[in-house]
């Protein structure tokens, strides 16, 4: 899924970035909302040996047909929005600036992914994502003061502030102020 984003924030389509390889994989769900899914693409010979290996490491499901629509409705719909995500990482990214303790440049967010620091919150990565978790917010620690945090199509602009209230109340609340 991540050629997706790639072609969205560098103003280029997936065909064209993919021009001079001879294999594709992508996944329908996360960034382009389909339940479930992923898709591989190459030549007729590439594609047999790949659906082999599929079927001997348990992969495949039956009669997914309305599946298979949602996936193409997907691919239909999703590239052209997915620019929503990457400002919605950048409004995110602008929030965490703010927030003392934590550190990132917004100018390095790209796509829909937003990484920041947090050793100067007195937290480690882990410390700090159950603490965001407990208040319904999904992070990912990346390394001991690295937080991961991820926007797709069922996160709203309102959804990103509450976000960064509550991570800025985390950070507080360790550093014994009012949360």
């Amino acid at each position: 899924m991540r050629i997706f984003n790639a072609a969205a924030a560098l103003s280029d389509n997936v065909a064209n970035m993919a021009r001079n390889v001879d294999s594709v994989m992508f996944c329908l769900s996360k960034g382009l909302g389909a339940p479930v899914g992923s898709m591989i693409l190459g030549s007729r010979d590439f594609i047999e040996r790949a659906r082999v290996y599929r079927k001997m490491f348990g992969g495949g499901m039956r009669q997914v047909g309305v599946i298979a629509a949602a996936g193409l409705i997907a691919l239909e719909t999703s590239p052209a929005r997915l620019h929503e995500d990457h400002a919605n990482a950048r409004h995110l990214a602008e929030g965490i600036a703010k927030i003392p303790g934590l550190k990132i440049d917004p100018a390095s967010v790209k796509t829909n992914i937003v990484i920041f620091d947090c050793g100067a919150s007195g937290m480690n990565a882990v410390e700090l994502c159950d603490a965001l978790h407990e208040r319904g917010i999904w992070a990912q620690d990346t390394a001991f003061h690295s937080v991961r945090m991820v926007t797709h199509w069922n996160v709203s602009h309102a959804g990103i502030d509450r976000a960064v209230q509550e991570l800025a109340a985390v950070v507080r609340k360790r550093k014994g102020q009012v949360a």
